[in-house]
């Protein structure tokens, strides 16, 4: 059965398992923390009545500590097993770890957002983190999350996505060129959506003098008191330059840093498989906290 204390002496195996190193880890575990008692506040008020023992009494569950609780919702995130086989690694049946996962999963984001790891996600906040970013260097691209195909028929061509030829959800991250944090993430669409569409609904807001490093996706994007860069178009029926080939070659090896920024959040699975929770909002609400884990990942990363 995986617990902390089976892992805290194996950095190695502790970083293959949670996704994070141990130093990272030992940075998040105090704000978890905080957002778990948060929790049992609010759960104690929502029970409408005092309690009549202390809390941890009683018998003691399989996820028998805070740092086993994070272990355990880290390793779900890092791997995405189904929720039986996710039980089994931790002592638990299928219906408990499936309570445990609803509820966890949330706590962790909030945890994040203690550390202020999270992305922006509203426009104003949006606006204060990028001006916040040395150098005012931004890259901005779309990425897709395969999902099971809708059962609903009126919803199966809004996520059908040609370009992946599956049915998807679809973000769009805002990253700093410099650091490689996600620093915006777009809400959580139907793959169909083009990556400009999605830009222009966000209705970002650059600082003034900010360089924007974009793809042909975003054809046509063009922020305000923005100098952007974008790789040119094949012209129909005709082909680039060698001059022109080069200085698209030149601009890939630009914005190929929120590419590596994306694999660093896909490094969770739960963000690179075939998502299959139907809760409504889950899907956004996973992706929102895989970036914040990239974003602490960053600043503890593994030494050799």
């Amino acid at each position: 059965m995986i617990t902390f204390e089976s892992l805290k002496t194996k950095p190695r195996v502790f970083t293959s398992f949670t996704g994070l190193t141990p130093a990272a880890f030992n940075k998040l575990l105090p704000s978890f923390a905080q957002a778990y008692e948060a929790d049992l506040d609010q759960r104690d008020q929502q029970r409408g009545q005092p309690r009549q023992r202390q809390r941890g009494g009683g018998r003691c569950g399989s996820l028998d500590s805070l740092e086993t609780k994070l272990v355990f919702i880290l390793f779900y995130f890092k791997f995405y097993p189904v929720q039986v086989v996710q039980g089994y690694f931790f002592g638990l049946g299928q219906p408990q770890a499936n309570e445990w996962l609803h509820r966890l999963t949330p706590l962790l984001n909030a945890a994040l957002g203690y550390q202020q790891q999270l992305p922006a996600r509203k426009t104003l906040d949006a606006s204060l983190i990028l001006a916040a970013c040395p150098g005012l260097e931004f890259i901005i691209d779309g990425t897709e999350r395969p999902i099971r195909r809708p059962k609903n028929k009126q919803r199966q061509p809004s996520h059908y996505s040609g370009k992946k030829k599956r049915h998807t959800v679809k973000n769009n991250v805002v990253s700093d060129k410099r650091t490689r944090k996600i620093k915006v993430l777009s809400p959580t669409c139907e793959g169909k959506k083009h990556d400009k569409k999605l830009a222009e609904e966000q209705d970002l807001r650059f600082p003034p003098g900010s360089k924007l490093w974009k793809d042909t996706g975003f054809q046509g994007y063009e922020p305000e008191q923005v100098q952007t860069f974008q790789p040119k178009k094949k012209p129909r029926g005709g082909a680039l330059t060698a001059e022109e080939k080069a200085q698209n070659t030149g601009l890939s090896r630009e914005r190929i840093g929120v590419e590596h920024s994306l694999g660093g959040v896909k490094v969770y699975h739960i963000v690179r498989d075939i998502f299959r929770n139907l809760r409504e909002g889950f899907d956004d609400l996973v992706m929102a906290t895989a970036c914040g884990l990239h974003n602490l990942r960053l600043d503890y990363p593994l030494t050799p």
